[in-house]
């Protein structure tokens, strides 16, 4: 029987039928024509990462080359300790070559500038991107933002995050104003200092394939109506025409007193898309569905009412909403790498965030 003997050219380790292999502690060689590698212990993992690493400095000398390898073996262990935290499985990803051209971007990026920041970043997205067993859009759009990542300043990444979060997301466990201002404190606060509203920022987004700007313009007032409509209500009289035609039980089940007018009331849910599983919970006819959908669009604040309520609630808003409408902030849509980037920024910053998936198919 053949066996198999990992062993390095050009830094990296490669395999030769014809030696022996010894399989590290909890790795797994199984017989497939001869011997393969199914499974990689967080020690291989280390080791073929740190291999791949070598290929980044060994063309350096001097102090060049030292400070390179030292940062180049930094993010190789943050790579390694945040995929055997997060997803195990992905240290199997090891042996991988297009993962571990990946690894090679993280590794040469971090290496060349030693931006902690970036660094960050560029962990976080190799991460999602060892979840990804087959050659998909995912997959490709993770690879190329491993590639533009570094391309862009902390300014221009603080961009694509606001823009993904207010515009592409929707965080329904915010039904109140108390949690609607921990919200913004916790996503757009640690962003609020870093936002750049230059043309060139913009322009330089667009050059390197993260957006795109459109002719029609969208407030960030406007983001937030779509986003969490019912906290942003007026309300409606509760002697209304449509109130006075819902049966007494639909209008206990889904009128409540108003959020900023106890005097009027409300349709009970934050959210349109909520509202049809509640219909069908409580088995609402068409008819009154009609009516409920009337009120709960009946009501909203002008822009105006809402950038007010927004600065209420936390005063450093102001300057997000100035900058936002003082510049190309109002007609920029994202890229599958523009969200994904600022998507993973958002992970950094909030520590917790729904999977790419949910955007990327």
């Amino acid at each position: 029987m053949l066996t198999l003997e990992a062993f390095r050219v050009g830094g990296l380790r490669m395999l030769n039928k014809d030696q022996n292999q010894e399989v590290g502690a909890g790795a797994l060689a199984i017989q497939a024509g001869g011997n393969v590698i199914v499974g990689i212990s967080v020690a291989d993992a280390r080791a073929i990462a740190l291999d791949v690493a070598r290929a980044t400095f060994h063309e350096l000398t001097g102090a060049a080359r030292d400070t390179m390898s030292a940062r180049v073996e930094e993010i190789t262990e943050k790579v390694i300790s945040q995929i055997e935290r997060d997803y195990p499985e992905g240290l199997k990803k090891a042996v991988d070559p297009d993962f571990q051209h990946a690894l090679y971007t993280v590794q040469k990026n971090y290496g060349r500038t030693g931006d902690v920041e970036l660094g960050d970043l560029l962990v976080d997205l190799l991460v999602d991107r060892s979840k990804q067993d087959k050659r998909d859009l995912l997959q490709i759009v993770l690879n190329e933002s491993l590639e533009i990542v570094p391309k862009l300043t902390s300014g221009q990444v603080a961009n694509l995050s606001l823009l993904f979060l207010c515009c592409y997301t929707t965080n329904n466990g915010v039904v109140n104003h108390e949690q609607l201002g921990l919200y913004f404190d916790k996503n757009i606060l640690p962003l609020a200092d870093q936002l750049v509203k230059s043309p060139s920022s913009f322009q330089h987004l667009q050059f390197t394939g993260c957006g795109s700007a459109q002719m029609i313009s969208r407030s960030l007032e406007e983001a937030f109506l779509a986003q969490y409509p019912g906290l942003f209500s007026k309300g409606f009289a509760r002697d209304a025409a449509d109130v006075e035609l819902l049966p007494i039980r639909t209008r206990r089940q889904f009128l409540i007193a108003c959020l900023n007018d106890p005097e009027k009331l409300q349709v009970r849910t934050l959210h349109a898309a909520a509202l049809t599983a509640m219909y069908d919970e409580h088995g609402v006819d068409e008819a009154n569905r009609l009516i409920v959908d009337r009120l709960f669009e009946s009501g909203r604040m002008s822009h105006a009412e809402v950038r007010a309520k927004c600065i209420e609630l936390r005063a450093y808003m102001e300057p997000v909403f100035s900058l936002w409408s003082d510049s190309d902030f109002r007609g920029f849509t994202l890229t599958s790498v523009g969200m994904a980037i600022g998507h993973a920024n958002m992970k950094r910053i909030a520590g917790v965030f729904s999977a790419l998936s949910q955007w990327i198919e």
